[in-house]
């Protein structure tokens, strides 16, 4: 037969469609012809086909070639499609058997050696494959992450020979089981930091409620060292957000199975650009944001990054998902991650501090705050201040709680949260914080004084609601009081 045809994947943002790989022989001089919209890396896969075949011992057809990879207006890149192309051809020149082809889906890059190369997005392809029925043959090093899709079919692969040993029923390749048991998680503590009780305690806030938040004080205080720490008292990952944040990381070809259901902490440094926060790229990937997608992103030196770069969080920080918009496609990538940044108070970093160290004027301090707009300080919940320790309190040996005990109190509040409502606090909307973050009429009363006083926007209202609702539930309490309102305010009215 002078036709084969073969399926695979491509990846567009999370979605990964169906490519048809259509393999066709046709009489006439030698020639090896790749269509269907196919980059650079696919236009080259001709050369490692040809190799890999020709030193596993195979016949190279001397006739004209002409693979198809369909549907034709979807760009197609990566060697992910070297081996079904190979495969394809080893088909149409009756080589292999056609017949067990449909069965299958393929993807691999091939080493001139006709070994199997790993490649990136194999989560994202077998969710996909699974659905479609079909059984997925990957790389040994892909399948491994693959096969965390609960009940898919996975057949790891080192080289192409096995690959068609097992289509010719030779040597069957051996189905990999999943592998989904964590390994255990062990994160930086929070009794190794000393003092910073405030701090502490609206981290353990921020947590329970899915909370953003802002801390503000002189260099060498904690604040980096608690937000390292801030990940270990977040509930631990479900198997739906574990899947989901392991995709995202595959997506970029960075994923360790030793990571599931880790969750995940990203820190780009202040000098990354818009698109390595929000993704990108001629063929778009995921950003900062979206691998820190259940996770948490951390920015340190919030004043120094680009006020331009810092402009892109807004609507995510919103929304919880991006849309990277080219000419020729979009793609769509979640992105609900947990804001943590820090910042000094003014640009010599000691404004504020006990020993006076600070000479900046005024004017400098009001520029240096500048740097961060308005609105995006209005979309973050908590605004803290973390300040220096006393020589008794840095000298004396921490005693503080450990994370664990912290997580216990979180996942606690947030599993009240999800018998509610189903959704952590943050994410409630203006009918739902009308019908579950309401307080009584003293801490009504409260708030509309604080709105008075600290000329509070409506957003900024809403998030004072949704705080003091993840106070009361870690305080256990049903309704929302004035002592809830009131340290609820206290986050809001810190001048960061």
């Amino acid at each position: 037969m002078s036709l084969a045809v073969l399926y695979s994947r491509a990846l567009t943002g999370m979605d990964a469609p169906q490519v048809v790989v259509e393999v066709h022989l046709a009489n006439g001089l030698p020639s090896f012809t790749i269509v269907g919209l196919p980059e650079a890396e696919v236009k080259e896969s001709k050369d490692r086909v040809r190799a890999a075949l020709q030193t596993a011992q195979f016949e190279f057809p001397a006739r004209r070639i002409t693979v198809n990879l369909a549907p034709a207006d979807l760009p197609k890149e990566s060697g992910r499609y070297d081996l079904p192309i190979a495969l394809g051809i080893l088909a149409a020149s009756g080589q292999i058997p056609v017949s067990s082809l449909s069965q299958y889906e393929f993807a691999g890059e091939l080493a001139l050696t006709g070994e199997l190369r790993p490649v990136r997005g194999a989560l994202a392809m077998t969710y996909k494959s699974y659905q479609s029925g079909r059984a997925f043959i990957l790389p040994t090093e892909s399948a491994v992450e693959a096969a965390l899709v609960n009940d898919a079919i996975i057949y790891p692969a080192k080289s192409l020979l096995e690959v068609c040993a097992h289509l010719t029923g030779r040597t069957l390749l051996v189905q990999l089981d999943a592998q989904r048991q964590a390994q255990p998680i062990i994160y930086p503590d929070f009794s190794e930091v000393k003092g910073q009780s405030g701090p502490k305690r609206a981290l353990e806030i921020a947590a329970a409620g899915g909370h953003s938040v802002i801390m503000s004080g002189p260099p060498g205080t904690g604040k980096s060292m608690l937000a390292s720490r801030f990940v270990g008292i977040l509930p631990s990952m479900a198997e739906d957000e574990a899947l989901e944040s392991a995709a995202l990381q595959s997506l970029n070809g960075h994923y360790k199975i030793e990571h599931w259901k880790r969750r995940p902490f990203r820190s780009p440094h202040h000098t990354a650009s818009g698109v390595a926060l929000v993704g990108g790229g001629g063929i778009p990937r995921p950003g900062e944001i979206s691998l820190a997608h259940r996770g948490v992103l951390f920015l340190d030196e919030l004043p120094e990054f680009d006020r331009k770069v810092l402009e892109v969080l807004r609507e995510p920080l919103e929304s919880g998902h991006i849309t990277i918009s080219r000419a020729a496609r979009q793609a769509d990538f979640p992105a609900q991650f947990q804001l943590i940044a820090a910042m000094n108070p003014c640009p010599c970093g000691y404004l504020g501090h006990f020993n006076n160290k600070c000479r900046c004027t005024p004017d400098q301090v009001s520029r240096y705050k500048g740097k961060i707009s308005g609105p995006l300080l209005d979309r973050i919940d908590l605004h803290i201040e973390v300040a220096a320790l006393k020589e008794d309190e840095l000298t004396k040996a921490a005693d503080a709680e450990a994370s664990e005990v912290i997580r216990s109190r979180v996942e606690k509040a947030r599993d009240v949260q999800l018998q509610r409502q189903g959704k952590a606090n943050f994410a409630l909307g203006s009918a739902e914080i009308d019908q579950h973050c309401q307080p009584d009429e003293a801490g009504l009363s409260l708030l509309k004084t604080a709105i008075s006083r600290l000329n509070l926007s409506a957003r900024a209202y809403h998030r004072i609601l949704k705080v003091a609702r993840s106070i009361a539930d870690l305080a256990g309490d049903a309704d929302i009081k004035p002592v809830h309102i009131a340290e609820a305010v206290q986050y809001r009215r810190g001048d960061v």
